[in-house]
């Protein structure tokens, strides 16, 4: 049960910080911002990795370190700070986005990176905005470790680091995600397939209200919506 709910949440946080989300720079533009070694960070740089099928953000401190925001259930469950310390898992994270529990938690480069290639300050372009004092951003960052609410579209990696180095908390990926969903209601493609999916689990679990009602309720409120 908790393996399925995890892998759930796991699709959907991926979902939400899909790459195609985010509205990028050049090509060109955004390697000649790529950087592999600590030594071209300035303290108020604003980190970002790309991973596969996500984007996760950071501040950068100095002396080879990183503040950035974390969903983590262990802190919960235990103050053991070694233990919580350590890389955390998806398991972990997954927990913690359930949960609602996040650290805005002090890594090396290196853990922060996870072996994918940083990303130096591309938000300056993308957001056009200019950022705080560099002094500011990192303080900011400073002020705000520990525990933090969080939420997988109102309250993640990417609002702190917007609030830290811009004075705003925005999320790129949440926006485009939003507009995405939007677009899924408006099709009204989306009433007919989920009237047969509907149709479907009536004809095999047979007619009940479990069935009955979100066969007709669901493609009822997205024809309205659209």
């Amino acid at each position: 049960m908790l393996d399925s709910l995890a892998l759930l949440l796991e699709k959907t946080f991926l979902l939400a910080h899909l790459n195609f989300f985010s509205p990028a720079s050049s090509k060109q533009e955004r390697c000649a911002k790529r950087r592999e070694d600590s030594t071209y960070f300035q303290r108020g740089d604003l980190l970002e990795v790309p991973r596969t099928l996500f984007t996760h953000f950071g501040i950068y401190l100095g002396d080879n370190k990183v503040a950035h925001l974390m969903p983590d259930i262990l802190p919960v469950l235990t103050s053991n700070k070694s233990q919580i310390q350590k890389a955390v898992t998806n398991k972990r994270l997954l927990l913690g986005v359930i949960y609602k529990y996040a650290l805005v938690r002090v890594d090396t480069v290196e853990d922060f990176a996870y072996g994918s290639p940083v990303l130096l300050n591309t938000m300056d372009t993308t957001l056009r905005r200019q950022p705080l004092a560099a002094e500011e951003v990192a303080r900011r960052a400073e002020k705000l470790i520990g525990h933090i609410p969080y939420s997988l579209l109102w309250n993640n990696c990417e609002h702190f680091v917007t609030y830290c180095r811009y004075g705003t908390a925005v999320s790129l990926q949440t926006e485009q995600f939003c507009e995405n969903l939007k677009s899924v209601i408006r099709d009204q493609r989306s009433v007919l397939l989920t009237t047969f999916i509907g149709m479907l689990s009536m004809f095999f679990l047979g007619i009940a209200p479990s069935t009955a009602l979100p066969t007709f309720i669901i493609p009822f409120i997205l024809w309205m919506a659209g």
